[in-house]
């Protein structure tokens, strides 16, 4: 299986405080990885570093055997083809639904707007957003907000998509029908890499969940791996603390 994302001896250092630790992991074609850890583990800081959001401080990062930070790469193009989607969802307020979905597919692709329109409106149906088209994101809910941004990652047509705690901006009635959109795309094949908190959603749809704790991988594996044998402490600890509590 072919790696889409190559994490190698990567850290991340704010100052004096070092939040990434060696860390060293494979994402590969058709897979989902979901980072699961307390708040402050260093997961969202990797998610940044994955897509140059956060230059990272030592070690590197490959797309499909290329270092991103390389010279030469084209980083907008890059960031089409490793997309991110983000707690606060970063639509442009200014901009209707449709026009937030064909304006990087026109800017950074360079797509005819008409094409640009097609693809967005095959997405916006796809997440159940299509009849939203001429709305404003100030008149959508958050969770109808998160979908349009999944359909605007997806009309880049990504090689892989980045979702960093996507459903933690949102009210209970509505994470449901995001994570319903997000295990449809598991179910399609995209690579996906998953900062979150929701712990049967990683267990039902990832292919390999990664525990994080205080910077560094603690223990990586299956679903029903971690969730039932886990063989660190640490993540012992997290699971029983997190799944007591039901988040």
């Amino acid at each position: 299986m072919a790696a889409v994302l190559s994490v190698n001896h990567l850290s991340k250092k704010f100052g004096n405080r070092e939040v990434l630790k060696d860390i060293s992991f494979d994402v590969n074609e058709g897979e989902v990885v979901c980072l699961i850890g307390s708040s402050g583990s260093g997961k969202s800081t990797l998610l940044r570093c994955l897509n140059l959001l956060e230059q990272p401080t030592t070690g590197t990062v490959l797309y499909r055997d290329k270092n991103i930070e390389e010279s030469g790469l084209d980083l907008f193009h890059y960031r089409s083809k490793v997309g991110m989607v983000f707690q606060q969802f970063n639509l442009f307020n200014n901009l209707d639904v449709l026009e937030n979905c064909t304006t990087g597919q026109v800017n950074v692709l360079k797509t005819e707007k008409e094409e640009a329109k097609k693809r967005a409106l095959r997405y916006l149906t796809e997440v159940g957003m299509d009849t939203y088209i001429n709305a404003r994101p100030a008149q959508l809910s958050g969770g109808q907000k998160q979908r349009v941004a999944i359909a605007r990652a997806l009309a880049m047509n990504p090689d892989a998509l980045l979702f960093d705690e996507p459903t933690s901006a949102l009210d209970p009635e509505t994470i449901g029908e995001v994570l319903k959109v997000m295990k449809h795309l598991a179910e399609t094949g995209l690579t996906m890499v998953v900062v979150t908190h929701e712990m049967q959603f990683a267990r039902e749809v990832s292919d390999r969940v990664v525990f994080m704790d205080q910077g560094v991988i603690v223990e990586e594996g299956k679903p029903e791996d971690i969730f039932n044998h886990p063989k660190e402490e640490r993540t012992k600890e997290f699971l029983s603390r997190i799944l007591e509590v039901g988040v």
